[in-house]
C-alpha cells in the first residue's frame, strides 16, 4: 500500500541507537508513511547507511533523556499525523491500512494502538504493564497535540487533544530476544529511572516500594492474565514488581 495523495498526511518517526542489525525490517514496513524521519542518537554502527536506504530525513544528535529525544523527532515531522514506532516494533499490512482510514475519517486527535509483543519468536499477550512493558501505546496523533515529558525512561506525557477509541489491528513488538534480554532491559530501566527520582528528588521509602512489589506483581500476573502465559507470565509480573524496588534501592544506594 502506498501513502495517500489526498487527504491528511502521515509522518512516521523512530528514534534509534546503535539498531542496524533490525532497523531494515522496521524501516521496509513504514512505506505507507507520507515520510519517515529517523532520529539517530549517538549511532556508532551502520543506522545511519540503513536508514538512508528508506528517507532522507535522518536527524542526528545526542540525547540524554528519552522524552527530549522522542520530542526532537516529533518536532522533525512535517505531516498533518504522526505515527511513533520503535525499531523492533512492526506495522503490519492491515494495521498500516487501518491507519490510513482511521486518519481519514477520525474526529478525534491521538489513538491508542493494541500491541503484540514477542519474546524471541514466542507471542506473549498477557501480562504486560506496569511499566514492564506496553499492551497498547497511544503512537498516533495529530502533530502538535503529544508532547513527551523530561524524564530518561517511561517519560510522562502532556496532549491537548481529543483521546479517540483504540485502533483494532495490532503492532508487533519484538520486545525481548530471550529472558536474558528481559533480566538486562530491567537493570537498564531500573538504573535511568534511579537517575529520574534523585533529580526529582521523590526517591520514596523502601517499605513503600516493598508493598508496590507485591500490589505491581498481582496486576500484572492476575488481573491482567499474565498467569496464561506460564512461565513468561510469572517473569514479567515478577519484574513489573521489582522495577520500583530496585529502582528505589539503586538511587538510596548508588551515586546517580
Amino acid at each position: 500500500m502506498s501513502a495517500s495523495e489526498n487527504g491528511p498526511t502521515l509522518s512516521a518517526v523512530i528514534s534509534v541507537h546503535n539498531e542496524e542489525a533490525r532497523l531494515a525490517a522496521c524501516l521496509e514496513k513504514l512505506a505507507f508513511a507520507d515520510e519517515i524521519v529517523v532520529l539517530l542518537d549517538r549511532c556508532t554502527d551502520r543506522s545511519k547507511e540503513v536508514a538512508a536506504r528508506f528517507t532522507s530525513r535522518l536527524i542526528e544528535g545526542a540525547w540524554d533523556k528519552e522524552g527530549a529525544r522522542r520530542n526532537a523527532g516529533i518536532s522533525a515531522c512535517r505531516n498533518e499525523w504522526v505515527l511513533e514506532v520503535d525499531a523492533d516494533e512492526h506495522v503490519p499490512p492491515e494495521l498500516a491500512e487501518e491507519i490510513r482510514q482511521v486518519i481519514a475519517t477520525t474526529e478525534f486527535d491521538w489513538h491508542e494502538i493494541p500491541v503484540d509483543n514477542y519474546i524471541g519468536d514466542r507471542l506473549v499477550r498477557y501480562g504486560w504493564g506496569a511499566s514492564f512493558g506496553k499492551a497498547a501505546y497511544p503512537g498516533l496523533f495529530r502533530r502538535g497535540v503529544k508532547q513527551w515529558g523530561d524524564q530518561r525512561v517511561h517519560p510522562a506525557l502532556i496532549w491537548s487533544g481529543r483521546r479517540g477509541p483504540q485502533l483494532q489491528n495490532r503492532l508487533r513488538h519484538y520486545v525481548d530476544r530471550d529472558i536474558s534480554d528481559m533480566i538486562r532491559r530491567l537493570d537498564s530501566y531500573s538504573t535511568a529511572r534511579a537517575k529520574d527520582l534523585c533529580e526529582a528528588g521523590e526517591i520514596g521509602s523502601t517499605a513503600n516500594n516493598v508493598r508496590r512489589l507485591f500490589s505491581r506483581f498481582l496486576k500484572c500476573y492476575v488481573a491482567r492474565k499474565g498467569y496464561r502465559e506460564g512461565g513468561y507470565g510469572l517473569l514479567i509480573a515478577l519484574f513489573a514488581g521489582l522495577y520500583p524496588l530496585i529502582s528505589h534501592l539503586k538511587a538510596k544506594l548508588e551515586d546517580n
